[in-house]
């Protein structure tokens, strides 16, 4: 094959469909190279660079063009986040405080744009702990360590909203806010676990003391009863009811004897109980 027909194969294959298909996968390499499209996910949004710098607009989920080599899409999370924090401070009475809290947080997604360019992605390390650190040691000074157990949902409030003023200036929400462990020294401990030890044996003595309290007033209510019976029954006591009594236990007697005299006299001999007393009726 001499030059003549080289030339002639590479003009059939101008005109023939081999020059379409080169074009169409030169087409297809430029944009597997340049890529000028991005997708955004659920949950997130695209903050769009112009040769490295920040754009105004955010780009929200879905398809999205892009100018190549110009422009780069930086995606962002906006979903809720939970961070967990430790956290060190001291209490009104100077007791230590070390406890552990739960934040969920999401960055606003209209501002993604200005968290990136001020903060970065890097935002828990650089704004949320910080915050964390500084509002709790603001907020347990006011409460002494005895306070912080009992008012613990309250103090938990009060961290919330510092936290949420807090964040807000950095475009970053706060949706929930918890308190997870609080730990005090050993000796603390022990004197709290003594104290309520004291407590409920004061309580158990209060209630011991109403018990019995209780039970002596129904005794003297008892014994009030009794007396004012017998006083009453001593009013209805007359001489005819003595006499009657007597007559009663007489003729009782009378229906248990057998109609024998004792034979036996003296100290040991049983009386006839009345038999006089009939005869003189």
């Amino acid at each position: 094959m001499d030059n003549r027909d080289i030339d002639d194969m590479k003009q059939a294959m101008k005109k023939g469909p081999w020059r379409n298909l080169l074009i169409i996968g030169a087409m297809l390499l430029a944009l597997m190279l340049f890529k000028p499209w991005v997708q955004i996910g659920a949950g997130e949004r695209g903050i769009v660079l112009n040769f490295g710098a920040v754009q105004d607009n955010v780009l929200n989920e879905g398809m999205h063009f892009r100018i190549p080599v110009m422009q780069e899409i930086i995606m962002m999370d906006v979903k809720i986040q939970k961070a967990e924090t430790d956290a060190a401070s001291a209490s009104s009475d100077m007791q230590d405080v070390s406890l552990k809290v739960a934040l969920n947080y999401h960055i606003i997604p209209d501002k993604a744009n200005v968290v990136y360019q001020t903060i970065g992605i890097e935002f828990k390390e650089r704004i949320i702990d910080p915050a964390i650190q500084e509002v709790m040691k603001a907020v347990s000074a006011r409460y002494s360590a005895e306070e912080l157990i009992a008012k613990r949902a309250a103090v938990s409030v009060e961290i919330k909203q510092a936290l949420t003023e807090r964040l807000l200036v950095s475009n970053i929400a706060v949706d929930a806010f918890s308190i997870v462990n609080f730990n005090f020294s050993k000796v603390f401990m022990e004197a709290i676990e003594a104290k309520q030890t004291a407590e409920q044996h004061a309580l158990k003595a209060k209630r011991d003391l109403e018990r019995i309290k209780i039970e002596a007033e129904q005794t003297v209510a008892a014994a009030t009863a009794e007396a004012e019976a017998l006083r009453l029954q001593k009013m209805n006591i007359s001489p005819d009811l003595i006499e009657l009594r007597k007559i009663e236990a007489n003729l009782k007697a009378i229906e248990k004897w057998n109609g024998v005299l004792p034979s036996v006299t003296g100290n040991g001999a049983v009386p006839f109980i009345g038999v006089n007393d009939l005869q003189k009726k």
